[in-house]
């Protein structure tokens, strides 16, 4: 799936086994901040929906100006 299709998910009608519950990721905190965000997407699958126990989520931002990319790297130094 494309980031794009991922991101125009829609949450009613996604099936909820097919995504990956947040709470089973592992980053190995050693790692450089690049390597982290690469082990937390390649985990996630789709970083715009994906479980938090059995709640969907969708990832959405308003401000154009902030990529994903940028958000997930704060998100990951905050760990």
């Amino acid at each position: 799936m494309k980031l794009e299709e991922m991101k125009n998910l829609d949450i009613r009608t996604v099936d909820p086994q097919s995504l990956v519950d947040r709470r089973k990721i592992s980053i190995n905190k050693d790692l450089p901040q690049k390597e982290r965000l690469k082990q937390y997407v390649e985990q996630i699958k789709n970083p715009y929906c994906y479980l938090d126990g059995d709640v969907v989520v969708k990832v959405s931002f308003t401000d154009e100006t902030v990529t994903l990319e940028e958000r997930l790297q704060a998100y990951i130094r905050s760990l």
